[in-house]
């Protein structure tokens, strides 16, 4: 009888160290976000598009030098264009200058997986660099408006810098609002699309869609500084200068989870 129980005894606690160790390597398993970034290229007027260097490039290398294993995907697959205005000497922030000089993260974004093929379910989140392009392709994208309604429903952050919130346009909730509504997001503003001259390149202002969509709009007080915002796990960022403070808030959200 004796012997019976420490044989009990000593399964049971062979089978605790197997739920610690098993704990422990949940713990530590390597966590994925998924880029989305845009494949619009060109206008028909033939003005070059894409996305901007900065707001993809600050959160690649952030994630990456986190341990995070990171996946690029377009609507179209393959290359992901860049503005080429982003890339001009006013523009290169230590970022997107490294990204000029690295072949690996080159080769990333110049093969990016097409978004059909990539589901929310093998993500922890999902982030969405800005620029332009993503204001043409994306809005009314269905698989991107399903990708983000998954990772919302499976309780993940979802990230937008810029003018990515764009994407958000049409993405609803399980009770058929717009996701935004009632939330405190921020984007690009009225006053730096109009003082940037770029309205002709938009579909529509960012700032009055998500006013109109039920959202809390908010901004920084001078445009073009840094200005990030979270509601629950929905996470905005104004300008290329906010992709940081986007990103430490969904680094933030990841290490919380």
């Amino acid at each position: 009888m004796t012997r019976k129980i420490k044989y009990v005894s000593a399964f049971i606690a062979l089978i605790a160290l197997l739920a610690l160790n098993i704990t422990k390597a949940s713990a530590q398993r390597t966590k994925k976000v998924l880029i989305v970034v845009t494949s619009f290229s060109e206008m028909k007027n033939g003005t070059k598009m894409g996305l901007w260097l900065e707001e993809f490039a600050t959160p690649y290398y952030q994630l990456k030098e986190n341990g995070i294993e990171v996946t690029i995907a377009s609507p179209a697959g393959g290359k992901g264009p860049i503005d080429p205005k982003s890339m001009l000497p006013d523009y290169l922030t230590p970022s997107a200058k490294k990204f000029l000089g690295d072949a690996t993260a080159q080769a990333a974004l110049n093969n990016t997986v097409k978004l059909s093929a990539v589901k929310a379910k093998n993500y922890d989140a999902v982030f969405y660099p800005g620029g332009h392009g993503p204001m043409w392709d994306l809005p009314e994208n269905a698989q991107s408006i399903a990708l983000i309604q998954s990772f919302v429903a499976q309780h993940k952050p979802v990230a937008f810098v810029c003018h990515a919130p764009a994407v958000l346009k049409n993405v609803k909730t399980k009770e058929g609002a717009y996701l935004v509504s009632g939330k405190t997001v921020t984007g690009y503003s009225n006053k730096e699309e109009v003082d940037g001259k770029s309205t002709d390149v938009t579909p529509f202002l960012l700032e009055d869609m998500l006013k109109e969509r039920g959202g809390k709009y908010e901004k920084a007080a001078t445009p073009w500084a840094p200005f990030a915002v979270q509601d629950g796990l929905l996470i905005t960022g104004q300008n290329p200068a906010s992709a940081e403070p986007t990103v430490q808030k969904l680094l933030a959200a990841l290490s919380a989870k």
